[in-house]
């Protein structure tokens, strides 16, 4: 309180620093989330609820899990639905199927089917009786928009896996979040190590930018966004395909397909693609490759130009540049509003938590 009365735009680092040493730092680190370990938790009788937070699509990690234990679209044993009007019909077969002859099936968006909510999860109590040991339920739907409502039925929530993987605002946790999407079979996979190797490391660096941008409000962009992992792993595909077709380096090439395709499909103001567009070219060029060069990425942090995957962790851990504005090409003042609004939203949620003294008559 004494903090908050002197300086409401510390209380957040205070509360950092605080819980750091009393409680300790895992505590304040997001590790990357593991859907192959939450999926070892499930079962027929327990299906997955995912809940949509903007940038986050598990989609992807589903279909690449999927992928990994023998269920896809083509072997009929997968099914993705997109849910809205007209797809009731679908859902219901695609569940009935699945419970008795085993698959996965995906419900996406079910927060938009409110009257057929009590269909799904009468569906579910089904498989939970008599359900395919391969039988899988995963279902997102978007979080309700005010405390005291309830889009989804109990029923479901209570026998559900709960997944709630929202991505964090600090650029060294997306940073650790983005590079854990690759693994090191995709860095092994390309014949050009002394390319690829840093030209992913600075690609990733810049999505953790442009993501962790977007918490300073309009300060930062007109808008909010939808960029999202499968942007990452898209560009991730191309840079290797680019740089297999062409003997020299294509660096125009990649910044183009990432600055005005891919992330920039997403950018309606061209002064928001223009500050995408610097960071590339900030990021992205011949100087990242080069040995001797006193490049750096940012402020203190200088590229790993060779390395395993692990050693490339590592470096993220250690050595990512302290978090200010500064890290962003903003000025340093562009702080201050966001850490004040960051502790009014705190002490907001605190009092309702606490809830309000009861009053005397």
């Amino acid at each position: 309180l004494l903090v908050r009365a002197l300086r409401p735009d510390r209380v957040t680092a205070a509360l950092t620093l605080f819980i750091s040493e009393t409680m300790g730092v895992r505590y304040m680190v997001q590790e990357p989330f593991d859907l192959e370990t939450t999926f070892e938790d499930s079962s027929s009788q327990t299906p997955l609820f995912f809940v949509l937070f903007p940038g986050v699509d598990p989609g992807t990690e589903i279909e690449t899990l999927g992928r990994k234990l023998g269920f896809t679209e083509s072997a009929g044993n997968f099914v993705s639905i997109s849910m809205g009007q007209g797809q009731e019909r679908n859902g219901e077969s695609v569940l009935d199927r699945f419970t008795y002859e085993g698959g996965w099936a995906f419900l996406q968006n079910v927060h938009l089917m409110q009257s057929w909510l009590p269909t799904l999860e009468r569906k579910l109590e089904i498989a939970q009786e008599t359900g395919h040991p391969d039988f899988r339920c995963f279902v997102t739907a978007e979080p309700p928009g005010l405390p005291d409502q309830m889009l989804i039925p109990e029923g479901i929530m209570q026998a559900a896996i709960k997944v709630a993987n929202e991505p964090p605002t600090d650029v060294k946790s997306l940073y650790r979040s983005a590079y854990a999407l690759f693994t090191q079979a995709d860095i092994d996979k390309s014949s050009k190590q002394v390319e690829f190797k840093p030209m992913l490391f600075g690609l990733c660096f810049f999505h953790a930018l442009v993501l962790g941008r977007r918490k300073f409000g309009y300060q930062g962009f007109s808008r909010a966004y939808a960029w999202n992992n499968g942007d990452l792993t898209v560009c991730g595909a191309i840079l290797h395909n680019y740089l297999e077709a062409n003997a020299d380096t294509p660096w125009a090439d990649v910044r183009y397909l990432f600055g005005e395709v891919m992330y920039g499909g997403h950018i309606t103001d061209p002064w928001d693609r223009r500050i995408t567009s610097t960071y590339l070219e900030v990021l992205l060029n011949p100087n990242l490759i080069e040995e001797k060069s006193d490049y750096v990425m940012a402020p203190g942090f200088k590229p790993l130009l060779e390395g395993s995957y692990a050693d490339y962790r590592a470096y993220i851990e250690d050595a990512s540049p302290p978090e200010t504005p500064v890290l962003f090409g903003m000025h340093p003042n562009a702080e201050i509003s966001l850490l004040n609004s960051l502790c009014e939203g705190l002490f907001f949620s605190i009092l309702s938590v606490s809830g309000g003294g009861g009053g005397g008559g």
